[in-house]
């Protein structure tokens, strides 16, 4: 489907037939299209656009990573579909491995994201399978052991709340994007970029490029300083005050997007 440039929703709309094609080839889920359809709600709430506590939390997962001994990013269909791209330029940028892990799993849907992710330039794609996170039941317990079993940061765009809690418990920390800052997900992680996750991923990538000379003590310190529940609150009052200026006829949603 070809969308006119000139429609209000333009971006919108591309993003919903990315997945859709992803749907098609087999990489996202039909649960995964209901996922994003709650996500866009909230990309409304921010102005859809990246706030200031985003970038905040950007900044600070880029210190993490380039910190980490073993990091891996973690992709589920949505993230393949929608960021594939920027995933395998991150993972080379830091030398990470990407790691297949789906709620809805099953081998043949695995194999098409890790050819898909390989195909966007990945040097290494893992399929996960080999160990078990402890104490988690759904099909996303299934880790490689070379890849998030041993991993001591682990980045996990479109997370679910569980797997995320049990990272935790197992002594690694955790960056997420979510849209969602009240989502357990959002709550749990070591940092949470609430922010939609095509317009994360490219700013983590040039942040990375940015940052990965800077001296080991520095991006100790941006960690250090970090704070995730003050972002999380930071996003809260931001949505608050927005929507109540925007009840009150202040402004619309085109001086929000700029506040």
């Amino acid at each position: 489907m070809k969308i006119p440039e000139n429609h209000p929703r333009y971006h919108s709309l591309k993003i919903r037939e990315q997945l859709v094609m992803g749907y098609h080839q087999g990489i996202t889920s039909m649960h995964g299209l209901i996922a994003h359809g709650r996500g866009e709600a909230f990309d409304y709430l921010i102005g859809e656009t990246t706030r200031t506590w985003a970038k905040d939390a950007i900044n600070a997962a880029c210190a993490m990573l380039l910190l980490a001994e073993h990091p891996v990013l973690s992709v589920n269909g949505n993230t393949a579909a929608l960021v594939g791209k920027d995933v395998a330029t991150l993972s080379n940028l830091i030398g990470a491995p990407v790691e297949v892990n789906l709620f809805h799993r099953n081998e043949g849907r695995v194999k098409k994201i890790v050819d898909y992710m390989q195909e966007m330039g990945a040097k290494k794609v893992l399929q996960g399978g080999s160990r078990e996170v402890p104490g988690l039941d759904s099909e996303r317990r299934w880790v490689d052991e070379n890849g998030i079993w041993k991993a001591d940061v682990v980045l996990v765009p479109l997370e679910d709340g569980d797997r995320c809690e049990k990272l935790q418990a197992m002594g690694k920390r955790v960056i997420t994007v979510d849209l969602n800052p009240l989502s357990r997900t959002a709550r749990s992680a070591t940092i949470t970029i609430v922010d939609n996750v095509v317009r994360t991923m490219p700013m983590l990538c040039k942040c990375i490029d940015e940052m990965q000379n800077k001296d080991r003590s520095v991006l100790e310190g941006i960690v250090e300083r970090y704070s995730n529940n003050t972002v999380l609150s930071r996003a809260l009052i931001g949505i608050k005050e927005g929507l109540t200026a925007m009840a009150e006829g202040d402004y619309g949603l085109e001086e929000y997007q700029h506040k």
